[in-house]
């Protein structure tokens, strides 16, 4: 064997020894393992938080109705503008002015003539039939679906903040009380430090004038 394929050898020697140290000896527990901390799925967006024994249905709001066992007459409704709602077995079914336990029990109630002992959950995905508005000096003008409790500062920031013209000591609230019109001020910058009281609960048909 000459000096040249000495050299080549020794060439090889080194080069397989290098490819070895990179590989990960079969059975160290590394190889094609999983990643130690797994994957988060999105997070989708919560429903609204709506309390089922006080909330009040009303129509345009969006529903989930699951029957136990009975992916067939399960699903999302809306609630129409005559209050009502359609469902297998059932036809209508009168959902407007009742909480989601009530809807649930009148449900069940129904549907005893088709099914033994079912079980009814409704949940409410949308809120659409209550309705503040907004008026004046605010990033978003016109009507907005409420939220359960929704205050003074969640409407306005919701509507996208106020001007830079926004009188905020002028701000105030209209509001029908037994079918006569109220006026009611609003602090706002001490609500917006932090008082509570002050950043008043809105209700349904509220009108908020920034001038």
């Amino acid at each position: 064997m000459n000096r040249g394929d000495l050299i080549v050898i020794a060439m090889v020697a080194v080069s397989l020894c290098c490819r070895a140290q990179n590989v990960a000896p079969v059975g160290d527990g590394q190889a094609n393992s999983p990643p130690s901390q797994p994957l988060s799925a999105p997070v989708s967006p919560s429903a609204p938080a709506v309390p089922p024994d006080t909330y009040i249905i009303g129509a345009t709001d969006a529903l989930n109705v699951t029957v136990w066992k009975e992916p067939g007459i399960s699903g999302g409704l809306l609630v129409r503008p005559d209050g009502m709602i359609s469902m297998p077995l059932l036809g209508d079914v009168h959902a407007a002015g009742l909480t989601p336990l009530q809807l649930g029990s009148e449900i069940e109630t129904r549907l005893k003539k088709f099914l033994q002992s079912p079980t009814v959950t409704v949940e409410i995905t949308g809120i659409h039939s209550k309705v503040i508005y907004l008026l004046g000096e605010v990033g978003r003008k016109g009507p907005m679906d409420m939220t359960p409790g929704m205050t003074l500062l969640q409407a306005i920031s919701t509507a996208g903040g106020l001007t830079d013209y926004a009188n905020v000591k002028k701000i105030y609230i209209l509001r029908i009380n037994s079918g006569k019109q109220e006026k009611i001020s609003v602090h706002y910058k001490e609500a917006l430090k932090g008082n509570s009281s002050l950043n008043l609960v809105l209700q349904p048909g509220d009108t908020l004038v920034v001038p």
